[in-house]
């Protein structure tokens, strides 16, 4: 609706997980990094954490688009809700493998198989829990068993636990001390500070196809954003699609602080300042972690995306 007004060719505020609208702060990067070289190097267990919105499901699909450029094959699972026998049938047939009529023990006895196949071939297979905080104790007790499909050398499957911050309270559990154990890397997500609320924003209406050097959003307006937003990238999403649906109807060609105030009232957010740390980094937390591995991955994965310079250096 407001595209054309705005010379823009896509809307650049979609709530899905758009690979292509990873905003690239240090923190998303390393945590990026972090995932891939945890699922290359076949770590075992990675857990990724982070609030409500921080874009977990988003960095999720950049590191399977990454992936995909080699030759890993992955199943990934959204519904936490399942069963123990629910979720071993969902995975394996995820992967390709038939499920129909099979009890448990063919079905572990058909996904290990079929790891073992694709680790004599030289390839990586990798699970991924979306939402795994909402994970059940026996469904995570199940993934653990499945870290037992291994061969002398290293693990066939690798696992990538996501979740808001409670998955950690989960995992610190007495129940789950034995999976607590195999999680070989951590990384979590944070809000955007002020500065990368801005970034975030400019860049988004950039691949959309804005005009170089033309203001959308005014910088009043991005301040009010952040103060609504709180550096949630989810809210900043909706915040700015209803406010350029809201400067469309009132033929503005640039969204001023009155339209994003507007928005935020009509939207029933309250504007709350947080403390802004700033500081740009990435909270991962490491179980013998190769440092120098780490940031070869993190320079590897910057080169690929085209945001840094063949020093590793971010542009």
């Amino acid at each position: 609706m407001y595209k054309t007004f705005y010379h823009l060719q896509k809307n650049p505020f979609e709530i899905t997980p758009d690979p292509a609208f990873l905003f690239p702060t240090l923190r998303h990067n390393e945590a990026l990094a972090t995932l891939y070289y945890g699922v290359t190097a076949h770590r075992g267990f990675v857990v990724l954490t982070g609030e409500v919105g921080t874009g977990k499901t988003l960095l999720l699909r950049s590191l399977l688009g990454l992936l995909q450029r080699g030759d890993t094959a992955f199943a990934m699972v959204f519904n936490p809700t399942l069963s123990p026998l629910e979720f071993l049938r969902y995975v394996v047939g995820d992967f390709g493998l038939a499920t129909v009529g099979k009890a448990k023990d063919e079905l572990l006895h058909a996904l290990n198989v079929f790891l073992l196949q694709r680790h004599q071939q030289g390839r990586t297979t990798l699970l991924v829990m979306d939402e795994a905080h909402q994970l059940s104790p026996e469904v995570l007790e199940e993934i653990r068993l499945l870290t037992n499909l291994e061969t002398s050398q290293q693990k066939l499957l690798q696992i990538v636990l996501a979740g808001q911050p409670e998955l950690d309270q989960k995992l610190d559990t007495h129940e789950l001390r034995q999976l607590k154990q195999r999680i070989a890397l951590r990384c979590h997500l944070d809000y955007l500070n002020a500065n990368e609320t801005g970034d975030y924003i400019r860049r988004r209406l950039t691949i959309a196809g804005a005009e170089s050097g033309k203001k959308i959003f005014d910088e009043e307006a991005v301040t009010v954003v952040y103060r609504y937003s709180k550096g949630v990238p989810r809210l900043i999403n909706t915040i700015c699609e209803n406010s350029l649906l809201a400067g469309y109807a009132k033929q503005q060609e640039t969204v001023t602080e009155e339209i994003v105030e507007s928005v935020a009232r009509d939207l029933r957010l309250v504007p709350t300042v947080t403390e802004d740390k700033g500081n740009g980094q990435a909270r991962i937390v490491s179980v013998g972690m190769d440092d120098e591995n780490l940031l070869r991955a993190v320079k590897l994965l910057l080169e690929k995306r085209g945001q840094a310079d063949p020093k590793g250096r971010l542009q």
